[in-house]
C-alpha cells in the first residue's frame, strides 16, 4: 500500500462510533475513567503491568468460538488454522475444546507436538513444503498431508517408511472467486495454491497418487479465500468438489471418504461490517452435501472445516501507547509505540480498524485521524480514518479490538523493534503467555564478523 492511497479515507467523517464495543470480546465492558475491561481485567492496568505494545487474548472468547463451531458442525472435523496465531497455551485450549490443528510448517508442527498436541489430529498444508516440513510430518505421524503440487507427490512418497502409508488429500482449485482482498483470494486459477479442476491438473495429481502405494488418497481439499462473508461461494465450491469426487469414482473406481472445505470465514473489524453466519453455512453445506451426493450416487464424505481468524481474531485486543500527535498538511497523525512490525495487515491488505482511547475519559468531539506506527515507512499505518477524541495526546493508551489473528503471527523484526508480549485474561486474572521480545533475543542471532 502506498501512502497516497490512504489520504482519501481521511477526508471523510468517520462512520464508526469510537465508544462501541460491538466487535470486542463478549466479555468487554466500559469501566470508570474511560477504561475497558476484558474478562474482568482492566486494559489500562494490564498496560501498566506488562508494558506496551501489548496483546491481550480473552481465553473465554476463544473457547466459546471453538464451541460455536463444534455445535454448528457436530458431524465434521473442525480444525483450527494455526497460521492465524499459535502459542503453547492456545494449543491446550484447542485440544481441550475438541478441535484439530492445521499447520503449514515444521515449526508450527513441532511446537504443537512438543506441547503435547496429538499428531493424529494435525493436518499439514502449504503450497511449497520443504523437505524438512514433509519429513517432520511423516516422522511425527500427522493425520493428513494436503498435496499442493504434482512434484510434491514423489518427494513425499520416498519419505514414507516401508510397509506404511501416509494419508493425503489433494488441494483443488474450484475456480471460485471469494475473499475480502485480491491477495487472499485463493480459489481461482492463476494463483499459487492448489491444482486446477479446469485444466485437469487436479485429476492428474489424483492419478499419480493412486499409483504410489506409499500414499493413501483419502479426499479432496479446497480453500477459496479469506474474509468471506457469504455462504454461496462455499456452496459453489462444494458442488464442484462433489462433481470431481464423482468423476474420480467413475474414472478410477475409487470413492474418497473425506472432503475439506477450508476456512476463510469473515469477521467484523469495525461495527457494521459483514460477518459469515456460521450456523447458516453449516445448514447450507449439510443440505447441499446430502443432496449432491445423493444425485451423484456417492456416500456422504466426512467433512472438515478450518476456521482460524474466526476463532482467534475477535478474542484479541492490541494495546498501544501514543508517542506523538502531529497536525500537518491538514491531517492529524497519532503515532503509537508499535506498528507494522506487530500488525502488517493494513499495509498488506488495506484493512481498517476501530481503535479507542482507554484509561481516561474525554468529552472532546471526535475527529478522523490516522493512527500510524513508529517504523520508517510511509505505509506504516495502523488505522486510517479512525475516530478519536480531539484531545488525544502523547501518553494516552489506544486499544484496537479484533487483534487476535494475523498480527503477531505475521510480525517482523523491522527496525529491531521487539515483538509484543501476549497476555491471556480469564475470570478477572491476567497471565503472561508469550514474553516480550528483547534486544538480547534479536542480537544473539548476530554472531559478528
Amino acid at each position: 500500500m502506498t501512502a497516497t492511497s490512504l489520504v482519501p479515507a481521511l477526508a471523510t467523517a468517520p462512520a464508526v462510533d469510537p465508544s462501541s464495543l460491538v466487535v470486542w470480546p463478549a466479555s468487554a465492558r466500559s469501566a470508570a475513567h474511560g477504561d475497558v475491561t476484558v474478562a474482568g481485567v482492566s486494559l489500562a492496568e494490564a498496560a501498566d503491568r506488562f508494558g506496551t505494545p501489548l496483546y491481550v487474548l480473552d481465553e473465554g472468547e476463544f473457547r466459546d468460538r471453538c464451541r460455536t463451531y463444534r455445535a454448528a458442525f457436530p458431524e465434521a472435523d473442525v480444525i483450527y488454522a494455526a497460521k492465524a496465531f499459535l502459542c503453547r497455551a492456545l494449543l491446550h485450549w484447542v485440544e481441550e475444546e475438541g478441535l484439530g490443528l492445521d499447520v503449514c510448517s515444521a515449526g508450527e508442527l513441532e511446537l504443537a507436538v512438543t506441547t503435547g498436541f496429538p499428531p493424529e489430529r494435525i493436518v499439514l498444508h502449504g503450497n511449497a513444503k520443504s523437505p524438512k516440513d514433509l519429513s517432520a510430518a511423516v516422522r511425527l505421524g500427522v493425520a493428513r498431508i494436503v498435496v499442493d503440487s504434482a512434484s510434491e507427490i514423489n518427494h513425499l512418497a520416498v519419505l514414507v517408511p516401508r510397509g506404511t502409508r501416509q494419508q493425503v488429500m489433494v488441494r483443488v482449485v474450484p475456480d471460485v472467486s471469494a475473499g475480502g482482498h485480491a491477495a487472499v483470494r485463493t480459489g481461482t486459477d492463476g494463483q499459487k495454491f492448489g491444482l486446477s479442476i479446469t485444466d485437469g491438473s487436479a485429476e492428474e495429481a489424483v492419478v499419480r497418487i493412486l499409483g504410489r502405494p506409499e500414499l493413501e488418497l483419502v479426499g479432496l481439499h479446497c480453500h477459496i479465500g479469506s474474509q468471506i462473508a457469504e455462504v454461496e461461494p462455499y456452496i459453489t465450491a462444494l458442488r464442484r468438489l462433489i462433481g470431481l469426487l464423482a468423476r474420480i469414482r467413475d474414472d478410477h473406481g475409487v470413492v474418497l471418504p473425506q472432503l475439506d472445505l477450508g476456512g476463510g470465514h469473515a469477521v467484523a473489524y469495525r461495527p457494521g461490517e459483514d460477518v459469515l453466519d456460521v450456523a447458516a453455512l453449516a445448514a447450507r453445506v449439510r443440505t447441499e452435501l446430502a443432496d449432491g451426493c445423493a444425485r451423484a450416487g456417492l456416500p456422504l464424505p466426512r467433512l472438515t472445516i478450518e476456521p482460524g481468524r474466526a476463532i482467534a481474531g475477535p478474542a484479541g485486543v492490541a494495546v498501544y501507547r501514543v508517542l506523538s500527535v502531529k497536525d500537518t498538511g491538514g491531517q492529524r497523525f497519532v503515532a503509537v509505540d508499535g506498528g507494522m512490525s506487530d500488525n502488517p495487515r493494513p499495509a498488506l491488505y488495506g484493512v481498517r480498524y476501530a481503535p479507542r482511547v482507554i484509561g481516561r475519559g474525554s468529552t472532546a468531539p471526535v475527529r478522523p485521524v490516522t493512527v500510524v506506527g513508529r517504523h520508517c515507512e510511509a505505509g506504516d499505518v495502523l488505522a486510517a480514518g479512525a475516530a478519536l477524541p480531539d484531545d488525544v495526546r502523547p501518553g494516552d493508551l489506544l486499544a484496537v479490538p479484533v487483534a487476535g489473528a494475523y498480527h503477531l503471527s505475521m510480525a517482523s523484526g523491522y527496525n529491531l523493534v521487539g515483538r509484543p508480549p501476549v497476555v491471556a485474561v480469564h475470570d478477572g486474572s491476567a497471565r503472561l503467555l508469550v514474553r516480550r521480545e528483547t534486544l538480547m533475543d534479536m542480537s544473539v542471532r548476530d554472531i559478528g564478523l
